[in-house]
């Protein structure tokens, strides 16, 4: 692990430069040691797929014992030093959470393009899909999108070159080597290729999000009519 400063206020533990299920263990370790029992002056810790962003208030650091010319240092050392006997609290096993998804048709109108690229048909496309098991790397671009690792190769599609302009809310699609979910109505060039009746963003809930980094997610095939069930009962 490297740690190096981001900006003045800030450390970034950096754990590897590619996306895989070893360097994903150690980003989660050691983002819920550290957020477990924030350390002085620690404001927020956010993971990523490769790193763990440290954010502190200087003044509050310094007032914890930090010299002012050795911030960094000084709080890099306890970093290494929680690392090393992390509490009790850290360990969490990780969530499962199945996604409900209307797949093709109005709900996922890339299915064909991705059937087309994995020279499959889109049936096969919908099980291979929803048959893998999947990791949430990261939660970013949008409050509550899921950055899912796992997609099966076969069914890695480029992005579009042109994005939407507006993707429906809970658009689940592929991008690339990986899968995510639309928690807003945003611009997006992700291939579409079906859609979930949750509601990934609540805001007026604690915590607003439904999934969070280190999660693992399948999806479950619903038929339209589920899906139109499923909105009734929220509504």
């Amino acid at each position: 692990m490297q740690i190096t400063p981001l900006g003045d206020s800030a450390l970034m533990l950096v754990f590897g430069d590619w996306i895989n299920e070893s360097i994903h263990r150690q980003v989660q370790t050691a983002w819920r040691a550290l957020a477990a029992e924030p350390l002085p002056g620690v404001s927020e810790v956010a993971p990523a797929y490769t790193t763990v962003t440290v954010f502190y208030d200087v003044r509050r650091v310094v007032e914890a014992g930090a010299p002012e010319n050795e911030i960094v240092n000084w709080l890099s050392a306890r970093v290494r030093e929680r690392l090393k006997d992390p509490p009790k609290s850290a360990k969490v096993k990780p969530r499962h959470v199945e996604i409900p998804v209307c797949y093709g048709g109005e709900y996922g109108p890339d299915l064909g393009r991705v059937a087309a690229q994995a020279k499959l048909f889109p049936d096969e496309v919908v099980k291979r899909h929803s048959r893998a098991s999947y990791r949430v790397h990261l939660i970013g671009f949008a409050p509550g999108f899921p950055y899912l690792g796992g997609l099966p190769k076969e069914l890695v599609t480029p992005r579009h070159a042109k994005p939407r302009m507006s993707v429906p809310v809970g658009s689940v699609a592929i991008g690339g080597e990986q899968t995510g979910i639309y928690p807003q109505s945003t611009p997006g060039g992700w291939n579409l290729i079906g859609r979930t009746p949750l509601r990934l963003f609540r805001p007026e809930q604690n915590p607003p999000v439904l999934l969070q980094a280190g999660d693992e997610v399948t999806f479950k095939p619903i038929t339209p009519a589920e899906f139109a069930q499923w909105q009734e009962v929220r509504a």
